[in-house]
């Protein structure tokens, strides 16, 4: 009930799928559509489960339906994997009683004749220990119904705050893969060049490849789900704030100035493979969004669209960075000549 998360468009979602590209060009009326069974699956659904037996299985299938949809319309890593596993729990035996052979000596007959025997037998009396254990249960639900009420209230504020805490013992909080959905997506494209001047206008700014954001507009959107690039996802949301606010990536500027082996690996095309590293390395901000399929973009193999906003953060050299590294404590990489 606590793992469902707005349906994040295709076009701004982290890390968009092939699939994403196509349903960004739905008629409007699907997406409205969309929002619509993502507000009912997530508001209404969830109390099926107080509703018997066949409502409680209607849930369960409508709530893995809703994450099969979000899997295949991106790469949402594995919150919708994960998210699946509470909703088995709502198939019985009888729901599920088909996957299983019903003849004499299977596992369906053994499972009822041992339900049988069960219930021929007397019950037994209530033990003490049973009686301690369901009154541990009852002051465990009364703590937790305490310590909810400030989430319920932050819920319920237009000001909702995302993603903390309310208590020292976090026993309850507020959570959401995505506290708010972007209309536009931008992205930071690192890129480096061999010039001695970084402002010279002869110089030569050549792209780094991650292995799955958007980068290069001919590349195809990838399919990895339910395997998660952490770094590209970082990517996306660094893309929203300034690098002041996410310092680590001018720490990886630092390490691909030094042609770092490791910080490389989770790159897919390093434009100065084979070659000296670059002496600058710079970030540049730019607004993506889908071409339109049939278009003239899209016929001449574009996925994307791009236009630049301007620099995310200005050229750094090993050198200019020295300062930095050492104010927080970070070990000034060193130039690997392989």
């Amino acid at each position: 009930l606590l793992c469902h998360y707005p349906l994040p468009p295709p076009c701004t979602q982290p890390v968009p799928n092939p699939v994403a590209y196509f349903l960004h060009q739905s008629p409007w009326w699907v997406h409205r559509g969309e929002t619509l069974g993502n507000h009912f699956v997530e508001l209404v659904v969830p109390f099926f489960i107080f509703l018997g037996r066949r409502m409680c299985v209607l849930h369960g299938a409508l709530q893995i339906l809703f994450q099969v949809i979000l899997i295949i319309s991106g790469n949402l890593s594995f919150l919708n994997w994960l998210t699946m596993v509470p909703s088995v729990a709502c198939f019985d035996d009888a729901t599920l009683g088909f996957l299983f052979p019903s003849g004499p000596g299977g596992l369906k007959y053994r499972v009822l004749k041992m339900q049988e025997e069960a219930a021929r037998g007397a019950l037994a009396p209530l033990r003490y220990g049973c009686m301690v254990r369901r009154a541990v249960h009852l002051a465990l639900a009364a703590l937790v119904a305490w310590l909810s009420v400030p989430v319920v209230l932050n819920l319920l504020s237009p000001t909702q705050i995302m993603n903390t805490s309310f208590n020292p013992l976090r026993i309850v909080n507020t959570y959401g893969a995505f506290g708010s959905i972007t209309k536009e997506r931008t992205e930071v494209i690192l890129q480096g060049t061999a010039a001695p001047n970084a402002s010279s206008p002869d110089a030569v700014w050549e792209d780094y490849e991650f292995k799955c954001k958007p980068g290069d507009p001919g590349r195809r959107p990838c399919l990895i789900s339910p395997y998660h690039y952490r770094l590209d996802w970082l990517m996306w949301f660094a893309a929203f704030q300034t690098y002041e606010h996410n310092e680590w990536i001018i720490h990886l500027a630092g390490k691909l100035l030094a042609n770092d082996a490791s910080a490389l690996s989770l790159l897919a095309v390093n434009p100065f493979e084979g070659r000296a590293p670059p002496r600058w390395l710079r970030g540049e901000h730019y607004r993506y969004k889908f071409s339109r399929p049939g278009g003239p973009h899209a016929a001449a193999g574009k996925w994307w669209l791009r236009k630049r906003i301007g620099p995310y953060f200005p050229p750094v050299s090993l050198r200019d960075l020295e300062d930095y590294f050492r104010s927080r404590e970070w070990p000034h990489p060193a130039v690997d000549v392989d």
